[in-house]
């Protein structure tokens, strides 16, 4: 969502709050999206957002946060399955929104593969363009040409381990032919509904009076995350695979070609696909598969482009959470007009005000929609949306749309625009808005039970604890009797309360699935407990990040103690952390200068043990791998993107910044700053044609 500035206009400091409210509000609707099946925003809001988050980072890229939702795809994977950690990261995909997206997107890859076409001014770059279906990712491991396992996107990095239901969608294959290759072989795809079967089962839903699905992405995933594959048996769904994950042999020269052996191999292809060379081939594609989307028997959300050559998409290689070689094409939104019956006020666990739209309902897009959140005061003063004002909504996917702003031709006489309370109405108190951030603030802290309630939430939230049966209702009511306080509460309910059965909403089974719950969370990764702390600043990659620098939990604890000194090398060492910037660090190093803050965590270790952190798998034999390098000046041999690329490839980490944790300092020509820097440290420096004899 954009706010009152233009980007082109924010100061550096507005520019980092932005970055830290976006990066949030992303975190949030993927779990809602990914883990729950349960959005609370349209696919142009949520893509919105990510925009907005492109453009600061391309006018700021110093300010890039680990947790930026460049940086993430999806959401942890949901507890009533047994969890599935994907030997290849399963990553989403850049978005394009306009034809100038496009040819970008073209201009990148020339670019970073500008040596080969200056070599051959004939060559040319062709893609393949596929419907993106709107489903359910779906990940499956073959072994032996025999099907032994099935998983779901989850985070990226873990999915649930769907294999039982997946074995009864008759359109993947249990077992494949001989043409297939042996050994392992893992196929990727979407799971989808057909409209037709959408609308039957609806009614087939309708007529036995049980949940009516708001869209065949709904219903689709819903059948496939059933705990009962019986259930899962009795709804259509149907796949196209066009990807391929962890596989022991190659399985094309080219996607085309890939996708033509899928054919042959027993699977699904979407036959809407081709193979284009140039811009303005995909765009005739776009335009003419949008002509026709209301035609197809299934939901598209807009076109994916990959570049074809696979020795091509080696060398490109990804960023952050996305390939480098296919981007999404998206379709434009779809809008409505409804009335805003109220602006109710949410508080979230940080203590920020959040104002929401109360709409009256409306169906956009085959969706019944009544709430939008209005992100902050700015957003609303600058669309200046009033109670009892009719307003333009946008949705392009699931449920509650996005306020584009109100109808001014017929706007109430009497109407008063709204100013966001300076009063915490949960807790009473002063709400401020502090120089430099959007948001407004309850300053009630610990005595804000909406606070004290949301970080509880938190801790136990599916990136977090991940305690199941521990939703909002239980926490609240937890909260309200004084059971539940701190996070060490948690587990001594067993040993303290045990009238819980007597209480509303616990029966015998369902205080020992709980106790159970929590005694399983005795031990968990390091990168989840410090999520689930609820740090400002600190994400699900922030965290992943800071646990694979300092190792353990009791290593960055010491080192931000040490850090809170304005000179220590503990401070210098995290700010050197590519990704870590100084308002992040202040945020961390000031969490554990809190008195309070370290009763909590000591309360708390006395009940669990926190494993050290999985060290990234990095390529066997790699000379650099575990190393930190910085490139530094122009390359010749291949470009500098593509050197990063290649590093980090083979398990080295590629830092921004020199430090006296840097191993190899890569000096291009033109060098400047950085190679001065690392030989005041006495850091290596090497050559271009040093560093490609080192690395082979």
């Amino acid at each position: 969502m954009t706010t009152q500035i233009a980007i082109d206009a924010l100061t550096e400091t507005e520019a980092r709050a932005e970055l830290a409210r976006l990066a949030s509000e992303v975190a949030r609707h993927d779990r809602l999206y990914h883990g729950q099946d349960a959005p609370e925003v349209d696919d142009a809001t949520y893509d919105g957002l990510r925009q907005r988050n492109q453009a600061i980072e391309a006018r700021f890229p110093a300010l890039k946060r680990p947790d930026s939702p460049s940086l993430k795809v999806g959401a942890s994977a949901s507890s009533g399955f047994a969890k599935v950690r994907h030997a290849r990261p399963m990553l989403s995909l850049d978005n394009a929104f306009a034809d100038s997206d496009v040819a970008d997107f073209f201009d990148s890859i020339r670019r970073f593969l500008e040596r080969d076409f200056a070599a051959d001014p004939a060559l040319t770059l062709a893609v393949v363009a596929e419907p993106k279906i709107d489903g359910l990712s779906l990940s499956l491991r073959y072994e032996n040409r025999v099907l032994v396992q099935a998983a779901t996107r989850g985070d990226g990095s873990e999915g649930e381990d769907v294999t039982a239901n997946v074995r009864t969608i008759a359109e993947i294959p249990a077992k494949l032919p001989e043409a297939a290759p042996a050994g392992t072989l893992e196929i990727r795809g979407e799971v989808y509904m057909r409209r037709a079967d959408f609308q039957r089962l609806n009614e087939t839903q309708a007529a036995a009076g049980e949940k009516i699905f708001a869209n065949p992405r709904n219903a689709a995933a819903g059948g496939l995350r059933q705990l009962d594959p019986r259930i899962t048996a009795t709804r259509p769904l149907a796949f196209f695979a066009y990807a391929s994950g962890d596989s022991d042999a190659p399985l094309a020269e080219s996607h085309w070609q890939f996708l033509q052996n899928l054919k042959a191999w027993g699977f699904p292809v979407n036959d809407r696909s081709r193979r284009c060379e140039g811009v303005e081939a995909v765009l005739d594609f776009y335009r003419e598969i949008g002509n026709h989307r209301a035609d197809l028997p299934y939901d598209i959300d807009g076109v994916v482009y990959k570049v074809d050559r696979y020795d091509w998409q080696a060398r490109l290689g990804f960023v952050s959470r996305a390939p480098r070689w296919a981007i999404a094409h998206k379709f434009p939104a779809e809008q409505a007009r409804t009335r805003l019956k109220a602006i109710s006020i949410q508080v979230g666990r940080t203590g920020v005000l959040t104002p929401v739209a109360e709409l009256e309902p409306i169906t956009v897009g085959g969706v019944v929609v009544a709430r939008a959140t209005l992100h902050n005061e700015d957003e609303v003063a600058r669309k200046d949306v009033r109670v009892g004002d009719l307003v333009l909504v946008q949705r392009a996917g699931d449920v509650i749309p996005q306020v584009l702003g109100p109808v001014l031709s017929e706007r109430p006489e009497g109407t008063e625009p709204y100013t966001l309370p300076h009063i915490c109405p949960v807790c009473g108190s002063v709400a401020l808005r502090r120089e430099g951030e959007v948001a407004r603030r309850c300053t009630g802290g610990l005595v804000c039970s909406a606070q004290a309630v949301e970080r509880l939430r938190h801790f136990v939230s599916r990136d977090g604890f991940d305690i199941e049966g521990l939703g909002e209702k239980h926490i609240q009511a937890f909260f309200r009797r004084c059971l539940v306080r701190t996070p060490a509460d948690l587990f001594r309910l067993e040993e303290k309360h045990t009238d819980l059965r007597d209480r509303e909403g616990w029966g015998a089974q369902s205080l020992r699935n709980l106790y159970t719950a929590i005694t399983t969370r005795r031990q968990i990764a390091f990168e989840r407990f410090l999520f689930a702390l609820g740090i400002p600043q600190i994400g699900q990659a922030t965290a992943k990040l800071l646990a694979h620098h300092y190792g353990s939990f009791d290593a960055l604890r010491a080192a931000m103690q040490a850090a809170r000194e304005p000179e220590a090398s503990a401070l210098q060492e995290l700010l050197a952390i590519n990704g870590i910037g100084a308002s992040m660090a202040t945020d961390l190093v000031a969490f554990f200068a809190e008195a309070h803050n370290e009763a909590v965590l000591d309360d708390l270790l006395s009940f669990i043990t926190i494993a050290p952190a999985e060290r990234p798998a990095v390529s066997a034999g790699s000379p650099v791998a575990g190393k930190t390098v910085v490139f530094t000046g122009e390359l010749t041999r291949i470009t500098r993107r593509e050197a990063k690329a290649q590093a980090e490839r083979l398990g080295a980490k590629v830092a921004g910044s020199v430090s006296a944790k840097t191993d190899y300092v890569i000096v291009g020509a033109d060098a400047g700053s950085k190679a001065k820097k690392a030989a005041e440290l006495n850091i290596p420096m090497l050559t271009e044609d040093e560093w490609l004899t080192l690395i082979g």
